[in-house]
């Protein structure tokens, strides 16, 4: 009798624990977000991350968490994005937070900045070295809680109609460039213009601006701009590894489940890590198809490399006089850059300087 009474109350102890997992989920509550863009939905790889952001957090969630993304004008215009999830438009955007340093220089950093930080650095800084928590803290003030959630890699140098061989074919160019890029731009002699990535192609093509930067040779190839502006110089000094980021409004993130928060968290991770391998693997092939279509590939002259830099630094130094905020962020980060910097100078540089070249050098 005590055995069979023992196995009945196990079976019904095994059938709640059986029926206790399911409940569990039952309980968390449906959500259904926006999610609005800053990138055109032509671009599969910047575009298609906020596509794969949400498609897995739907599938970690049983289908309960649903984000509808939306392509730039859907809902609000590219450069509005933040102020929609300010203002509670939309609950989260994608998009990069350079293009936001008109409201505060600080922004630059959660992005990429001149002369700043590659992918890896950038991961480093802002996974291990304290980067998030300040970015965290600086976004506050704007409603907004930031997670890394894609990268570029080091970007090209931007197409232009003319050749720029010295500092004076920079004087008077209206180059398309965001964020603290545009304002080294202009202290060269440039006249910086902030374009909507899909309104670029009109502009060069109608000469209202003589040079534009995007991205790199998958996405430029998709939009075209090697038919209207042939010159295409390397590298983009003002993006070595430009961060994509999820921004959600502080009062939503902070009412989601711990469930819910734990997805977010992982899937940007993965997605962060996807886009970065997406590009590396397909900016190789379209940079030979633009080259054979007529795009004319060019160094930027040591010249301007060397006044881009001297003109970077004493602005980040001007700055830091003027911004508190800037200065806490940017103290902190040119501390970590110069770590990174003498760390991969010792071992990265000098395998990449002599086996990138050997299969051409080494006989």
């Amino acid at each position: 009798m005590k055995r069979r009474k023992f196995l009945t109350t196990a079976g019904v102890g095994a059938a709640a624990t059986t029926v206790a997992a399911p409940a569990i989920a039952q309980s968390m509550p449906e959500l259904k977000w926006r999610l609005t863009s800053s990138f055109p939905k032509s671009l599969d790889t910047l575009f298609g991350g906020a596509e794969s952001f949400a498609k897995k957090i739907a599938a970690l969630t049983d289908n309960k968490f649903q984000i509808r993304v939306f392509a730039p004008g859907e809902i609000v215009p590219a450069l509005q994005v933040l102020d929609a999830v300010q203002n509670g438009t939309v609950e989260m955007c994608q998009t990069a937070s350079y293009y936001f340093v008109g409201k505060d220089l600080t922004f630059g950093f959660d992005a990429g900045v001149p002369f700043g930080l590659t992918a890896r650095q950038q991961n480093a800084w802002m996974l291990q070295g304290g980067g998030l928590e300040l970015m965290r803290e600086f976004m506050a003030g704007y409603n907004a809680v930031p997670f890394p959630a894609g990268n570029t890699g080091v970007q090209m140098g931007g197409w232009f109609r003319k050749e720029i061989k010295t500092l004076d074919d920079i004087k008077g160019l209206k180059m398309r460039i965001p964020g603290i890029g545009g304002q080294i731009w202009a202290k060269l002699g440039a006249v910086p213009q902030q374009i909507a990535g899909g309104d670029i192609y009109p502009a060069l093509e109608k000469g209202t601006i003589d040079g534009a930067e995007w991205v790199g040779p998958y996405d430029d190839e998709k939009l075209g701009f090697y038919k209207v502006a042939p010159y295409y110089y390397y590298p983009g000094f003002w993006e070595a590894g430009t961060q994509i980021s999820i921004l959600i409004g502080k009062q939503h993130w902070e009412a989601l489940p711990p469930s819910y928060k734990l997805a977010v968290e992982t899937v940007a991770a993965d997605v962060n890590g996807e886009m970065l391998a997406r590009y590396d693997r397909q900016n190789p092939q379209a940079l030979r198809r633009l080259v054979a279509a007529g795009a004319q590939l060019r160094p930027y002259p040591r010249e301007v490399l060397a006044a881009a830099w001297k003109a970077t630094h004493e602005m980040y130094n001007d700055f830091s006089a003027k911004n508190a905020k800037f200065k806490k962020v940017y103290d902190h980060w040119k501390a970590f850059r110069d770590e990174q910097y003498l760390w991969f100078r010792v071992a990265e540089l000098t395998y990449e300087n002599f086996a990138f070249s050997a299969a051409q050098t080494v006989k």
